[in-house]
């Protein structure tokens, strides 16, 4: 091999290496779901999921994300292929579900760093609202739109372009976080009962 030769293989092979590198970039960014909380509606206290099954419902899938440039249309805890829902209903209980997941910058970000000490090494990176009641087979997800103050935080997490809508919830969350709810709302009406 001349050395011309050699001096092209060796930049082609950085070449692909930074590639690789870049695209690499932003799945570190996002850091892994660590903790999903949810909080309102007829809680004492916010529940707090670090179960790995959270992992299925990430804010990174469904519309606004792509794989090999193909549009994902499922994942997260929306019924995508449902569509918009036009009306919810009245009287459902309401909660805020946030995302949080761990951090992957320097150790002096800000984003990273809370006065809670259950978020620590991790940030909020999406937030929507919840509504169910236990008596109705499936609940629906709001993703926040301009006037809400969640709105940029999730933007800069991702931008889906239905942003400002109701939506089915999925199954696979219904069934991941109907049992969990039942449980606290249990507990909670025990704590709520006069001990008299």
């Amino acid at each position: 091999m001349t050395v011309l030769g050699a001096h092209i293989l060796t930049r082609s092979v950085v070449a692909v290496g930074l590639l690789f590198l870049l695209a690499s970039v932003p799945l570190l960014a996002k850091g892994q779901l660590v903790l999903i909380e949810i909080s309102g509606a007829t809680l004492g206290t916010p529940v707090r999921i670090t179960d790995a099954k959270i992992e299925n419902f990430s804010p990174w899938a469904g519309p606004g994300t792509s794989t090999n440039g193909v549009e994902n249309t499922e994942g997260f805890i929306v019924d995508w292929k449902a569509g918009v829902v036009k009306s919810h209903g009245a009287g459902l209980q309401h909660y805020e579900v946030s995302f949080y997941a761990s951090c992957h910058t320097e150790t002096n970000d800000p984003r990273c760093l809370t006065k809670a000490s259950f978020t620590v090494g991790m940030r909020l990176v999406y937030v929507v609202f919840y509504d169910y009641d236990p008596s109705l087979p499936r609940g629906f997800v709001y993703l926040p739109g301009k006037g809400s103050s969640f709105y940029y935080l999730n933007m800069g997490s991702i931008a889906r372009g239905c942003e400002g809508n109701w939506f089915l919830a999925k199954d696979s969350w219904e069934d991941f976080i109907r049992p969990l709810m039942a449980k606290t709302l249990k507990c909670y009406g025990c704590l709520m009962k006069d001990p008299l």
